[in-house]
């Protein structure tokens, strides 16, 4: 039986050229919990992808002629030749997931942001599942022409009310000459779910990519390992995560980057918390190619518990004489100390965990401008103190 939620979407109410108003109060609600803004003033565009189809792509009247927003399926029909960003950087054969959505996809975004342009707002992307037992699958195309300059905010989650479900999700993301693209992905799902991102990024000369991602609720299964290819000349990659594992959530996130360009250059930091049974595993890869490369990966976690299991996997490969990258991890537990101290400012034990963990997830490792970052540790200021 659906929802009314899902009636009222079904009977096909929604369309594109909808305000984000128009949808049903208690999506929207749940949409805000992971950065969607209400008011698109302070978003320079908006796509929302609801269980298999497009509800929305909609571009700020102040931003029209600087992005191009709109289905993948529709771009691919208007421009055929954008055929040409499909399935090159992540390979359709790659895995039994690749396969399916490469065999029958849903839709995605396709975002070009235009040559020499500086958006200001960020742009916002939501895709949301409120059907039990559905397997969405989506193909996303990101485009940074050459000079642009951007921020993307992209939420993924399942409704509240919503026990089980699958995501497929391939993302396609190329950064042209001089462009900086920051990329800032929040999930959300449920303790029932299925999730398989594969995401492949090239970086051309004096281009930079960074990478946020966040996960604060439990999910049964996730697993993702974006591939940055540093192709071009004084090219950058950050990756940056904030990793909360409980209720017997499964994470294994990692990420890679390939420094083929000369004196091209990657780092990776991850903040981790496992609890309640979770199991995480971070694993990061650098990979230098040139012999001026530089790289970093950087691991902190903590173990709340017993029954919580916590690996990191971090891995260096040199090909070339010259080649500088670096790594660190360490795995904890949280200070008595920190504890003891904070109890005797009139905090209880958990208000004091609590405190220490929002302390340990600092935003500021994600490199946002103010504004999204004070938007982000909300975010995760709701989610620890929910648990």
């Amino acid at each position: 039986m659906l929802h009314a939620d899902e009636e009222t979407l079904e009977a096909g109410i929604l369309s594109k050229e909808n305000e984000l108003t128009k949808l049903p109060h208690k999506i929207l609600e749940e949409a805000q919990k992971v950065g969607i803004e209400q008011d698109e003033k302070n978003r320079s565009a908006t796509f929302f992808h609801l269980n298999q189809d497009t509800v929305q792509a909609k571009v700020n009247e102040l931003f029209e002629g600087k992005i191009e927003l709109m289905d993948v399926k529709t771009a691919l029909k208007q421009n055929p030749q954008l055929e040409h960003y499909m399935w090159r950087l992540v390979d359709r054969e790659k895995d039994e997931f690749t396969r399916k959505v490469a065999a029958d996809y849903s839709g995605g975004y396709f975002i070009r942001i235009l040559p020499g342009v500086e958006i200001a707002f960020p742009l916002q992307s939501c895709l949301m599942i409120t059907k039990r037992n559905i397997e969405q699958r989506v193909h996303n195309i990101i485009i940074a022409e050459e000079g642009s300059n951007s921020h993307i905010i992209t939420s993924c989650l399942q409704h509240s009310t919503v026990d089980s479900a699958a995501h497929l999700g391939v993302s396609e993301i190329y950064v042209k000459k001089g462009a900086a693209l920051n990329f800032t992905m929040i999930h959300q799902w449920s303790e029932n779910t299925l999730v398989r991102p594969r995401t492949g990024i090239e970086i051309g000369d004096n281009a930079s990519f960074v990478s946020n991602y966040i996960c604060m609720r439990p999910v049964r299964d996730m697993q993702m390992y974006p591939v940055a290819y540093c192709n071009g000349a004084d090219s950058r990659v950050s990756f940056n995560s904030i990793l909360y594992g409980h209720k017997h959530s499964q994470l294994d996130i990692g990420s890679k980057a390939v420094l083929n360009g000369k004196g091209s250059k990657a780092e990776m930091v991850s903040r981790a918390i496992s609890r309640e049974g979770s199991r995480i595993i971070i694993r990061g890869l650098i990979e230098g190619n040139s012999s001026d490369c530089k790289g970093h990966l950087e691991c902190r976690g903590l173990l709340m518990d017993d029954d919580s299991f916590m690996q990191s996997i971090p891995e260096l490969t040199a090909r070339k004489k010259g080649v500088e990258i670096t790594h660190e991890a360490a795995v904890g537990k949280i200070s008595e100390k920190e504890v003891a101290y904070l109890m005797t400012r009139k905090l209880s034990r958990d208000q004091a965990t609590s405190l220490i963990i929002r302390g340990f997830m600092d935003v500021s490792i994600l490199g946002l401008p103010d504004a999204l970052s004070a938007e982000t540790k909300k975010i995760i200021d709701a989610s620890t103190e929910a648990t």
